[in-house]
């Protein structure tokens, strides 16, 4: 007979070996491979900017060591891309992408222009949280969301599409609040947004604080300062912004639920994600080598020259989010935020 301890250390030695032997695989499958990751926006934004980072770092820590590249792929407020990664890009790990922020709200709100199920893709961490910031010209007088309403002044915004939490934000906060203005689309990205706002195109945008701060910090320095941030909308209050209202504060307790299903998408952030039907060895390889690039000195540093914030979150955490957000959202609340910030149409 074959003793009980030869047999767990039999058993132990089969789990190593097939370990050994996924690792190797893997390792060959990325050896002298490329990468492409897929930015939905156009250059200069803070997805680009954690995108480029991502891809200076990760091919470090996969197997194989691939090079790794970026792609960007603008358009209808980053949901040509996310529609692409889910539908035509190749199944097999040598495609990722910067998933939107606000993936689930989009999908949950116009499921009939959304052509991806968030809950589909495979994702693989995140580095940062996000909070959206409405940001306005001072010389409008909107120098606060309560000066804003009390001027009557009707605000121009710039933002890319009607998919953009830069087109759902600003919309859900004019409705809730009674403020007057109109959100224009076109624009392709924060960048081109901002520079609409310093021409005198628009008066107001908003976007992810690290946006503003590390594209035009000087708008908000001295005694007049050229641009206020005014409100702020997410899950948490932004530290770098203690006394920025949140829009959760501000509305009746009727209305919390509104504004909490737009906050969700705070805790997505700006990360990577993996199509569809991708191999699980294989996602789970990617993960944890995501885990090691958020936990590497020389990926921080990165961040912190472009003036980015580290706020790491794992592939599995991420998921969680997605999969809770979907369950949990009541068609009652998606049906009011949608008939708020479209009109009811989709």
């Amino acid at each position: 007979m074959i003793s009980k301890k030869l047999m767990v250390a039999s058993a132990a030695l089969s789990i190593m070996s097939a370990s050994s032997v996924a690792h190797a695989s893997t390792a060959d499958h990325f050896q002298d491979r490329t990468i492409t990751i897929v930015i939905p926006y156009g250059p200069g934004g803070t997805y680009d900017k954690y995108g480029s980072s991502f891809s200076n770092h990760i091919g470090k820590f996969i197997p194989g060591k691939p090079t790794v590249i970026l792609q960007h792929m603008p358009g209808a407020g980053g949901a040509k891309a996310m529609g692409y990664m889910y539908k035509v890009a190749p199944k097999v790990g040598f495609h990722m992408f910067v998933p939107l922020d606000n993936i689930v709200v989009n999908q949950l709100m116009r499921p009939k222009k959304m052509r991806y199920k968030a809950q589909d893709f495979n994702y693989l961490g995140s580095s940062n949280q996000t909070n959206i910031v409405v940001v306005a010209r001072s010389d409008t007088g909107a120098v606060s969301i309560d000066a804003w309403k009390k001027g009557g002044v009707a605000l121009i915004g710039a933002t890319s599409g009607k998919s953009s939490s830069g087109y759902i934000a600003p919309r859900l906060t004019m409705g809730l609040l009674g403020l007057k203005g109109r959100i224009v689309t076109g624009y392709k990205g924060s960048s081109r947004s901002i520079l609409a706002i310093e021409q005198g195109e628009a008066q107001m945008a908003a976007f992810n604080w690290l946006a503003w701060a590390s594209k035009v910090p000087h708008w908000f320095k001295g005694e007049k300062p050229f641009a206020r941030a005014i409100l702020q909308l997410g899950a948490f209050k932004d530290p770098a912004l203690p006394n920025v209202p949140m829009l959760n504060d501000l509305v009746p307790q009727s209305q919390k639920a509104l504004v909490s299903f737009l906050g969700s998408a705070g805790p997505i952030g700006r990360g990577l994600a993996f199509p569809p039907g991708v191999d699980k060895d294989t996602v789970a390889v990617v993960r944890t080598a995501y885990n090691k690039m958020n936990a590497d000195k020389k990926f921080e540093a990165e961040l912190k020259k472009r003036k980015l914030r580290l706020m790491p979150s794992t592939g599995q955490q991420i998921q969680s989010i997605i999969e809770k957000t979907i369950k949990e959202s009541s068609p009652e609340v998606i049906a009011k935020v949608k008939k708020i910030v479209f009109g009811g149409g989709s």
